[in-house]
């Protein structure tokens, strides 16, 4: 692909120092001495060899990259140039630490094609890449529809209440280290606030934490059994049946489940779901796609309640399974709910801040 980029960009620039020679030749004689020396360093940049010029674009983050388009006509032409956008969206993609549903990419977009393919030649790759990638993202958010952020407004006045979410998933029980018990303590990061005295449907009440040190919200954890059968499960490597669901049946696109009595309540009393996925492994992704769409389920609440995808490894370093691929596995794009997958690492919570002002958004808090 990067031979076929290089060719093009040779093409490109063949054809814009032709017209830049022509268009200096006849300028010459009304230029002083300050112009032909600042036309002279255009030149120079101009005319380093096309790898070069590459490789000073790979270096350049995508909003200096557009900078360095508005500098001349030439640069406007090489940045704009559609393989060069594809070739950064096919290295970046994998390693982008969050993607949410106003940024999935597009499945034609994800394609292996040729580089030469006539389909490609129809894709905006600057476009997508602008709209998708986590450094760009905030200026294509869209903001929350007036109505629905009254709503939840009205629904945290009314309950008196911080926000409660529901968190479940194997990636809370299958790791080397504990999410839950790292937050607990990591007052620098995310202060606990209490452990409120209520119960909901025999459960418990969850963990109150802070975030920013002044926006409090509940976890309640749910866990697929007891801690005994978790823990031999995680050193055995195998899968633990969950007691949160019952198993309906099977269809081609794979497992059916529904929400297990015992935790019906709490489906339905939360703001919001924060689901752990193991990014480790890719194993079992159907299964857990069939259970986030359970607790989803319009008759558990209204489609607006947000849904954080915590894509979790134990420690920094570890090999993990990107959050675009994760996405697609947990089939996420198909859902009427908004939802956020976001890279974090167990042991040192990196990235879990994102996710959680993402979720407080999303649930009508003023950040």
């Amino acid at each position: 692909m990067q031979s076929v980029l290089l060719r093009s960009l040779r093409s490109v620039r063949e054809k814009l120092l032709s017209d830049s020679s022509r268009r200096v030749k006849e300028r010459n004689a009304d230029k002083d001495t300050e112009d032909e020396e600042e036309e002279e360093g255009r030149a120079f940049l101009d005319n380093l060899p096309v790898d070069m010029q590459f490789l000073i674009m790979t270096y350049l983050c995508p909003e200096d990259l557009c900078r360095l388009g508005g500098c001349s006509r030439f640069w406007r032409s090489m940045v704009q140039e559609p393989l060069l956008w594809r070739y950064f969206f096919m290295r970046d993609v994998n390693s982008w630490t969050s993607v949410d549903h106003l940024s999935m990419p597009k499945e034609e977009f994800l394609s292996a094609a040729a580089p030469d393919a006539p389909e490609l030649q129809k894709l905006d790759f600057m476009a997508e890449y602008l709209r998708c990638s986590p450094a760009c993202r905030c200026r294509y958010q869209q903001p929350r529809p007036a109505l629905e952020a009254v709503a939840f407004f009205l629904q945290n006045l009314v309950s008196g209440s911080e926000p409660r979410f529901a968190m479940f998933g194997p990636g809370l029980e299958q790791l080397d280290v504990s999410l839950m018990t790292t937050m607990m303590h990591s007052p620098h990061i995310l202060p606990v606030a209490g452990i409120p005295q209520r119960q909901i449907g025999g459960i418990g009440s969850g963990i109150s934490f802070l975030y920013n040190n002044q926006h409090k919200f509940n976890i309640i954890t749910l866990y697929s059994t007891n801690s005994s059968e978790r823990e031999r499960a995680r050193l055995e490597q195998q899968s633990v049946r969950s007691k949160l669901f019952v198993l309906q049946g099977e269809t081609e696109s794979g497992p059916v489940y529904s929400v297990a009595p015992q935790v019906q309540e709490a489906c339905q009393a939360v703001n919001g779901f924060i689901f752990v996925s193991n990014a480790q492994t890719d194993r079992g992704r159907m299964e857990e796609a069939s259970q986030v769409r359970a607790v989803l389920q319009p008759i558990w609440g209204p489609a607006s309640r947000p849904l954080l995808v915590l894509s979790c490894v134990s420690r920094d370093g570890a090999v993990r399974i990107p959050s675009v691929t994760v996405a697609h596995q947990l089939q996420l794009h198909l859902l009427a709910n908004p939802w956020m997958v976001q890279d974090v690492v167990s042991e040192s919570l990196a990235g879990l801040l994102d996710g959680i002002g993402w979720l407080l958004k999303q649930s009508g808090l003023r950040l």
